[in-house]
């Protein structure tokens, strides 16, 4: 589990494809200080485990399905990436329930300067536009943000300068592709009303005739 709060840029060193799958070496300072094997880091929002690491640098493998999904088959030795470790359990919450487990990708339209933010408007998959709330969460590359503009298409998010300066977002431009997960509550209220609906539409679930049965009419 994470919180969107990235907590420095890595570089990445070497990006080995074989197949679908690949092996990314990435430079970091911070996020070394404590790692392990086995430990879970976000890389642009993507959810990796820990495979080698030494002094300044930690490896991790991408496997096929990631590789399809998300936008981390695009990178390349110099590539600039959002790191964050897993939430502690005593540390602070800053950001929202961010897994790790992207939903899909998007791109960038546009971005404009507005006084000291910076507009970006993503495209959405479109069968994934359920999901979209305005003023409800959304992790753009592993960035906890706050949606405020919509559209059947796309999305409208904005970011300070420390957001700008402190993630790939301040440095991505109109068409690079951005990993998009939605926000968690969303996801289980709707899988939660969508099997209610069918279970419904069933005579199952909690009808009418279940609270009768049960002395609750």
């Amino acid at each position: 589990m994470f919180t969107g709060i990235i907590e420095e840029l890595g570089t990445v060193k070497r990006a080995i494809q074989n197949g679908n799958t690949i092996k990314l070496t990435i430079q970091a300072t911070k996020i070394i200080r404590d790692i392990q094997l086995g430990d879970s880091i976000s890389v642009n929002g993507v959810c990796l485990t820990v495979t080698e690491f030494q002094r300044e640098e930690f490896s991790a493998d991408v496997m096929p399905e990631t590789f399809k999904s998300t936008s981390l088959s695009s990178v390349k030795e110099g590539t600039m990436v959002n790191l964050e470790r897993a939430m502690a359990a005593n540390g602070r919450f800053g950001g929202h329930f961010v897994t790790g487990h992207v939903d899909g990708t998007g791109k960038i339209l546009n971005k404009r300067k507005k006084e000291n933010a910076i507009y970006i408007d993503i495209s959405i998959p479109g069968s994934l536009n359920h999901l979209v709330i305005n003023k409800g969460s959304i992790a753009i590359d592993g960035t906890s943000l706050t949606i405020f503009g919509i559209t059947d298409q796309s999305v409208t998010v904005s970011i300070i300068p420390h957001t700008a300066k402190d993630t790939i977002l301040g440095i991505k431009s109109v068409g690079d592709v951005v990993n998009i997960e939605f926000d968690m509550l969303a996801k289980y209220m709707y899988s939660f009303m969508k099997k209610e609906q069918t279970e419904s539409s069933q005579g199952k679930g909690i009808t009418e005739n279940f609270l009768r049965s049960n002395g609750f009419l």
